[in-house]
């Protein structure tokens, strides 16, 4: 349960104020959908995380423990780092709707957006931490379900209201936790 939490509340930080969500903004403003919206931001990230958990898994049981422990460390302090830069938002990502509905924009564009994203590298990351990566994976799901939801139906309102230097702060505390932690054995009852 602790890869479920974990997974759900560090995804749901990190995802505030993310390229994703600001992209789930600009979807719901141009097209004033949500239902699509929603079912497309599920499906992507279902499918993205999935492959990101499998990755977390192979790498898992391709590379040594005493090296998987420092790399995973050195990750969480990197995605400590990298958590502090705001994030924007290129505008080419949102001229898909035209060719595939709004679902199908959607979901391309929270796919490929989510390509190499900080949530992406942390599902890998966490679901090469944690024993079971399908708990990270429904996790990291729940996790960009509950940033991006809210966005969708509530959209820059909300955005112009959250404190993002205080929520970025901990979301970046909290993979520093991890890295930490990592980095001094915290995962060698899990074999690394």
């Amino acid at each position: 349960m602790e890869a479920l939490f974990v997974s759900t509340g560090v995804v749901a930080l990190a995802e505030i104020g993310d390229k994703t969500q600001l992209l789930a903004f600009i979807l719901a403003a141009r097209f004033k959908k949500p239902w699509p919206i929603i079912a497309g931001i599920l499906c992507a990230t279902i499918v993205n995380h999935g492959i990101a958990g499998a990755l977390g898994a192979w790498i898992t049981s391709a590379v040594s423990p005493e090296i998987l422990r420092w790399v995973l460390g050195a990750s969480f302090i990197g995605m400590a780092i990298w958590t502090l830069i705001p994030d924007k938002i290129e505008e080419e990502e949102t001229q898909v709707a035209k060719r595939f509905g709004v679902f199908g924009a959607t979901l391309l564009t929270f796919f490929l957006a989510e390509m190499g994203d900080k949530t992406q590298i942390a599902t890998v990351a966490m679901a090469a931490h944690y024993a079971n990566p399908v708990w990270v994976v429904i996790g990291t799901t729940l996790g960009m379900l509950l940033a991006d939801v809210p966005a969708v139906f509530i959209g820059d309102k909300l955005a112009n209201r959250i404190p993002m230097k205080l929520v970025h702060s901990i979301a970046a505390a909290i993979f520093a936790v991890l890295g930490i932690a990592t980095l001094l054995g915290a995962g060698s009852g899990f074999g690394f």
